[in-house]
């Protein structure tokens, strides 16, 4: 069985470049197949991985399998003139967490060498602890678009429950205390009852290239909550970003609504 789904972009278009996603607890790489295809359609190269098992017992190897697993992704998907950059990872929930504890060390993997990071969900240092409890409550904290609750409740392989494992301690104060060089986007919904906001701004404020986007409304699954398609939306302002410094193509400038 494959380890990976592709999401391909428009026939004849350049592809602009390459995308790994890394699912949260519970999670499959279905459950990112309408993000994948939306960004795909932007002519991004997309591949999905599999969720990351986080040993609490020995989180370092959890860690460092991650960043085996993702250089092999990326270069899975190199032509003849090598993967197309930018590189950009992109995590949700614990996959979230595990890409910021891995990207934040000062000797950090190689994890396929990425230009840039994309945290959505990440949980606060005391996530995952009784929770949730009945599958309705699970889905309440994860999201309230119908589409997505009808997704996660028809895949078989999504594990219910599992925002109930705690994400390693470790594993979440080196996500919270990186000093990742990446531009990074943070992605999380006010309404996300896991996330710890005032970590989330501190954390934004202390790395060199972050940019925090706040979804109004949104809870747990940022990417494929209600407002997924301005999420998508901002995932792809920022991925344009990096062919300019950072620098938006776009200042909005207008009166109060």
């Amino acid at each position: 069985m494959t380890q990976y789904t592709d999401h391909h972009g428009p026939s004849g278009l350049r592809v602009r470049g390459t995308i790994l996603v890394v699912p949260g607890r519970g999670e499959t790489r279905a459950t990112y197949a309408r993000f994948g295809a939306r960004l795909a359609a932007d002519a991004y190269r997309v591949r999905v991985l599999d969720a990351p098992a986080l040993d609490a017992e020995d989180p370092d190897v959890s860690l460092a399998d991650l960043a085996d697993r993702l250089a092999e992704a990326a270069e899975g998907t190199a032509s003849e003139d090598g993967v197309v950059r930018p590189l950009v990872l992109v995590g949700a929930d614990a996959g979230a967490a595990a890409l910021a504890a891995l990207l934040g060390r000062a000797e950090s993997p190689a994890a396929g060498q990425p230009d840039a990071l994309v945290l959505a969900g990440l949980p606060g240092p005391s996530a995952g602890t009784g929770a949730v409890g009945t599958w309705d409550e699970e889905l309440d904290v994860r999201t309230s678009c119908p589409a997505h609750r009808g997704n996660l409740t028809e895949d078989p392989r999504v594990r219910r429950g599992s925002l109930n494992d705690a994400v390693p301690d470790s594993v979440l104060g080196a996500a919270h205390d990186g000093e990742t060089p990446l531009p990074t986007l943070l992605l999380a919904g006010d309404a996300d009852p896991l996330a710890d906001h005032e970590a989330l701004a501190r954390l934004a404020k202390s790395l060199p290239l972050a940019r925090l986007s706040v979804v109004r409304g949104a809870h747990h699954d940022v990417l494929n909550d209600l407002q997924h398609r301005s999420v998508a939306a901002e995932v792809v302002t920022f991925l344009e970003t990096l062919r300019d410094g950072l620098r938006p193509l776009i200042t909005v400038r207008s009166s109060d609504w």
